[in-house]
C-alpha cells in the first residue's frame, strides 16, 4: 500500500480533531485544569505528528526506495500511540505511573524526526 502514511496522517488528523473538540466540551468540567492541560498537550502532538505522517507519506511516494523515510514514519505512529496515549489515559483515569512511559513517546518522536532528516540529508540533491 503506497499510501499507508497518508491514510494514517488522516486517520491520526481526524482524531486529533475529534479528541481535542471532547478535551474543550467534555472534559473541561470533569477532569481538574492540570489534566485537562495534559490531554491537550496529548492532542496537540498528536496533531503535529499527524501532519508529519502526511510529510512522510508524500516522501515515501516520492522516494518509494527508501524504507528509512517509512521507518519515520513508523515511529511517529508509535510515538502517537505511546506520548499522546498515554497522556490521554492519564488525563481521563488520573493514573499517574502512566506519565513514566510518556517519555517513551517523546524518544520516537525524536528518532523519526532524526533518522528523517538523516535519510534526506544523505539523498543527492
Amino acid at each position: 500500500m503506497n499510501n499507508l502514511f497518508l491514510v494514517l496522517a488522516s486517520v491520526n488528523g481526524f482524531l486529533a480533531v475529534a479528541l481535542g473538540a471532547f478535551a474543550a466540551h467534555g472534559l473541561k468540567n470533569i477532569v481538574t485544569p492540570e489534566l485537562l492541560n495534559t490531554f491537550q498537550t496529548g492532542v496537540q502532538y498528536h496533531m503535529y505528528h499527524a501532519l508529519a505522517l502526511f510529510g512522510v507519506g508524500l516522501l515515501a511516494l516520492y522516494y518509494p526506495n527508501q524504507s528509512a523515510v517509512r521507518i519515520s514514519g513508523y515511529l511517529f505512529m508509535a510515538g502517537i500511540i505511546v506520548f499522546s496515549g498515554s497522556l490521554y489515559v492519564l488525563s481521563v483515569t488520573g493514573i499517574r505511573w502512566l506519565g513514566a512511559i510518556t517519555p517513551i513517546g517523546g524518544a520516537a518522536f525524536l528518532a523519526g524526526w532524526g533518522l528523517l532528516a538523516w535519510t534526506m540529508l544523505r539523498l543527492p540533491a
